[in-house]
């Protein structure tokens, strides 16, 4: 009875694995298509496609819809109307029409107000290459519009392999500049991350889906215990290299508002234990989280469970295990 009543309890872990890997609904065609009409037609007509994309998915994504009225009722302390979660679901498809147009060099699209830049300017001069930590929260996107200004900002993306080829297929259109994309989990992944670095470059990762048996840490996010993968943290302090938040969040219409963050700096000796600092800084980034996803609740776009029942009611760290 015992394993019957454990196996039962949500897995986070599994959900944002079956989510990462899950197929994206339509046809590849289909997805083609909409690129093709988007560049063509233009972004105000092709925003008029956004109503009826996010109302598809209000109607037949249940699960999804189960899970944002779960994290939309954390975000925004009250219980979330139908019109939250359909404003939820349009700002997601709107981030992703307008993926198309940055990687396409269309930033004069978009008004980018920005905050911390000065932060990126003094990681530019310094040369050494820091860690970009993001979400799924808005869009990463928007920072191609600041790099246009900033010559020395060079962005490689480390990321899950299902993921990537997905980027891959929807952005590989027309005069596309694709950043350099770095796949996680290969044998030489690390050692392309630490080049990168050494020349220089950003190394952009997304820090908030703990998939399958990765190091995880346990934190406080939006009030409730959740998972969070302690890997980009580790590598970071593996290789001793200052790691920034960003955010870019959408603001409605064409509007966006950039957000960089100091959210740790393992160049620094802090004198703690390297898990100690590891998961201090797990911890900031849920904070941050947790900040931006109350100044901007529509802007989460993590379909799935992400507490997982109290994270099998805050089972223990990574650390407290051994």
């Amino acid at each position: 009875m015992m394993a019957d009543k454990t196996a039962e309890v949500p897995n986070p872990q599994a959900s944002a694995t079956r989510w990462a890997g899950a197929p994206e609904r339509g046809s590849a065609a289909l997805m083609r298509a909409m690129v093709f009409l988007s560049l063509r037609l233009g972004r105000r007509a092709a925003r008029c496609l956004l109503y009826l994309i996010a109302a598809y998915f209000f109607a037949f994504a249940p699960a999804a819809r189960a899970s944002a009225r779960q994290y939309l009722r954390r975000a925004l302390a009250r219980a979330p109307r139908a019109g939250d979660r359909f404003r939820q679901l349009f700002a997601f498809a709107a981030t992703i029409l307008d993926r198309l147009y940055l990687v396409n060099g269309r930033s004069e699209l978009f008004a980018v107000t920005i905050e911390g830049e000065e932060l990126m300017r003094a990681a530019i001069a310094q040369g050494q290459g820091a860690f970009l930590l993001g979400a799924h929260l808005g869009s990463f996107e928007i920072m191609g519009a600041v790099g246009r200004r900033e010559p020395g900002l060079r962005v490689s993306m480390a990321m899950h392999e299902p993921e990537a080829n997905r980027l891959g297929m929807l952005l590989r259109t027309g005069s596309a500049q694709l950043a350099e994309i770095i796949p996680l989990g290969r044998l030489d992944s690390m050692l392309r991350i630490r080049d990168c670095l050494d020349e220089g470059k950003f190394v952009g990762m997304l820090a908030d889906r703990s998939i399958g048996a990765a190091p995880a840490e346990v934190v406080d996010f939006l009030g409730a215990p959740a998972l969070f993968p302690s890997g980009p943290m580790r590598i970071a302090a593996a290789l001793r290299r200052p790691v920034i938040f960003m955010t870019g969040l959408y603001r409605g219409g064409n509007r966006y508002h950039l957000v960089y963050r100091q959210l740790a700096d393992f160049s620094q000796p802090a004198g703690l234990p390297r898990e100690v600092a590891v998961r201090e800084a797990v911890m900031r980034y849920a904070a941050l989280l947790t900040e931006f996803c109350r100044s901007d609740p529509y802007n989460w776009f993590n379909f799935y469970d992400f507490w997982g029942d109290g994270v099998a009611h805050a089972r223990p760290t990574h650390k407290e295990q051994r």
